[in-house]
């Protein structure tokens, strides 16, 4: 028998929260209930309370001092404050693969990153060479990223019949799609720079990475200095949202506590004779203290926020920045646009063409390695999935296209993803059984 006393005391709450925690580990969840969020937005666009429903997102929140005004939309502030912390976490993300993940191999990162290249480039070429002459060309964007949430969504109706690679190249894939698209952002789409906020924001990120090698280690410190850096590249007019990308790149992922530290400072605590004596100014309370301590110090910073905000992302701030920004209204539709139609090719052509030659190219020049499993076939329906590109699509449209455009990008966005969604999931459908059957 398990001794009762080498675990946690059980609590009624336990009962809830332990197959609460199951789901959230389940990142295919996030995906549903984004799913169920964007359905959500639309069938209250289109309803009688439609005009109630799109002017709260315009609802105006912040401070005024006189002349001095920090006031932002409703919409604003899920979009550049909201949205931060899901670059900042995706760039967490990325920063586990490369240096303690799948991808710490150079030929296999070599792979997605080829895709992702690809991804990027064809679909954008097909755009412009589509909306030539037209109005919206400022919009090639929004054909660039992958939503990792519905591709992993997708992924999980299959189970263990995909193999494990092809969501891994998938999720770094869409990664790098998402940071790029970031940082074209908040070049090609920012505002007039202002210098001196420019030069704070730098000032910021300067004392965060100072901080850093001084060995400072509290949470709150550099939750201050972030918010800071936030305020500063908002104010210098480059899109704020790449103070995520940076400070989750820049987190650390090493490890404070070694093992053999942890070891000894446990050993340490359970050294002393058992009892309730760990109140007071005590030995064992100081101990006690310190063992909380290495125990939380001994996972990394990157997997310790990571694990932390996931969650909240995944189950809070994407759903929000669904409601917020999909609501679009049917009424007057038109898939003759040339906008939809460009942005459709992107999403339904010029993303598979791309991830799919692009990483042909790498294999094929010895760049890049097919990870062990990961076969050509699988490829090609992973290439057609990511052509969902919701959440970085709507986000940039927003940021490219007056009112009068918007809908109509959002209409290709929409109808984009879910046929990229369709063919991706029929072939891996194929795929499966075929593989089922031999």
């Amino acid at each position: 028998m398990i001794d009762k006393l080498a675990s946690l005391p059980h609590e009624a709450a336990d009962t809830l929260a332990r197959p609460f925690a199951r789901f959230l580990k389940i990142e295919a969840a996030a995906g549903a209930l984004l799913f169920l969020a964007v359905l959500l937005a639309l069938g209250l666009a289109n309803s009688p309370w439609h005009r109630v429903f799109l002017d709260f997102w315009e609802t105006r929140i912040g401070l005024t001092f006189g002349s001095w005004d920090f006031s932002r939309s409703l919409r604003h502030w899920v979009n550049d404050g909201l949205m931060t912390l899901f670059f900042f976490v995706l760039s967490l993300e990325l920063k586990r693969e490369i240096v303690l993940g799948e991808l710490r191999n150079p030929r296999q990162v070599a792979l997605p990153l080829a895709g992702a290249v690809g991804g990027m480039v064809v679909p954008v070429a097909m755009y412009l060479a589509l909306m030539s002459g037209e109005s919206g060309l400022h919009g090639w964007g929004t054909v660039m990223a992958t939503d990792t949430a519905f591709v992993i969504g997708c992924l999980a109706l299959f189970g263990n019949r995909v193999p494990p690679t092809l969501r891994l190249f998938l999720l770094s894939l869409a990664i790098f799609d998402d940071v790029g698209a970031i940082l074209v952002v908040a070049l090609g789409y920012g505002e007039a720079l202002n210098w001196s906020a420019l030069g704070v924001g730098l000032l910021g990120i300067g004392a965060v990475a100072s901080a850093s090698r001084l060995g400072i280690r509290s949470v709150p410190v550099y939750s201050l200095l972030g918010v800071g850096i936030w305020l500063s590249v908002d104010a210098s007019g480059v899109h704020a949202t790449i103070a995520g990308v940076i400070l989750g790149l820049m987190t650390p992922t090493r490890v404070w506590v070694s093992d053999a530290r942890l070891r000894g400072i446990l050993g340490r605590l359970l050294a002393h004779p058992a009892g309730e004596h760990w109140s007071g100014d005590t030995t064992e309370r100081h101990d006690l203290l310190q063992a909380g301590a290495a125990v939380t110090e001994s996972v990394s910073p990157v997997e310790r926020l990571e694990m932390i905000l996931h969650p909240w992302v995944g189950f809070a701030i994407m759903p929000i920045f669904a409601l917020a920004n999909a609501g679009m209204t049917f009424q007057g539709a038109d898939f003759q646009q040339t906008v939809t139609l460009a942005v459709i090719a992107g999403l339904v052509l010029g993303k598979p063409i791309g991830v799919l030659g692009f990483s042909w190219l790498a294999v094929r020049s010895g760049i890049a390695v097919l990870a062990p499993g990961l076969s050509w076939p699988f490829i090609v329906a992973g290439s057609f999935l990511a052509g969902i590109g919701f959440t970085m699509s709507v986000f940039i449209a927003d940021l490219a296209f007056d009112a009068t455009m918007l809908n109509a990008a959002k209409l290709g966005i929409l109808s984009g993803s879910a046929f990229a969604a369709t063919i991706g999931t029929l072939i891996l459908l194929q795929l499966t059984r075929l593989e089922t059957r031999t």
